[in-house]
């Protein structure tokens, strides 16, 4: 994680959670990471819906121009990562992995910019209100955020984070799979 507002969220995601694979909802506490507020967002992980923002700061707001609340957030995206996207929000909710992940904004008269996206997994007790808690934060600040908003993004480079990889990185490549006498390493080219 190269933003501060990324390893701020992800510290105190840990923290919160503890052994377990994610932290509660309930227990996300706003005054704890007042400082990157402006930066973060809560999504509904509702793929049917196109995964809404139920909270969105005002940074991120500012990136597009408009409030984002209610809005899809799978909308945001360019054709080319629009289902890579889905992909890793379904992974996120199904397997409590998260993502941090490179990310270049367009705006409407062409200029780029780049910024980082996390994606971590919230625990809920009843699916339908299953959540996730992210930040979208542009390494530099353009002078034109807010008076030329973002019209698409396309995703970059990403890599998993959280509970689930950590457990996972050693032991699931070191362990035979047997089969009719075919020994499988899990492992290799991707």
């Amino acid at each position: 994680m190269k933003h501060a507002a990324s390893r701020e969220l992800y510290a105190y995601w840990q923290e919160l959670r503890g052994r377990r694979p994610a932290p509660e909802r309930a227990e996300i506490e706003p005054a704890a990471i007042r400082q990157i507020l402006s930066e973060a967002f809560i999504l509904a992980l509702d793929h049917s819906a196109g995964y809404p923002f139920r909270l969105a700061g005002t940074r991120v707001c500012a990136l597009f121009g408009r409030e984002l609340k209610g809005e899809s957030f799978a909308a945001l995206w360019d054709e080319a990562s629009r289902r890579t996207v889905v992909d890793l929000l379904a992974v996120l909710a199904a397997e409590w992995v998260g993502t941090v992940a490179g990310v270049t904004a367009r705006s409407a008269s062409g200029e780029l910019v780049e910024l980082e996206l996390l994606l971590l997994p919230l625990s809920v007790r009843r699916p339908s209100l299953a959540r996730t808690i992210g930040v979208l934060a542009p390494f530099n600040m353009p002078q034109w955020i807010g008076q030329s908003p973002i019209s698409s993004l396309t995703l970059g480079s990403r890599r998993h984070v959280g509970a689930a990889i950590e457990k996972r990185l050693l032991p699931r490549f070191l362990s035979p799979r047997s089969r009719r006498g075919l020994v499988v390493y899990d492992g290799g080219r991707t």
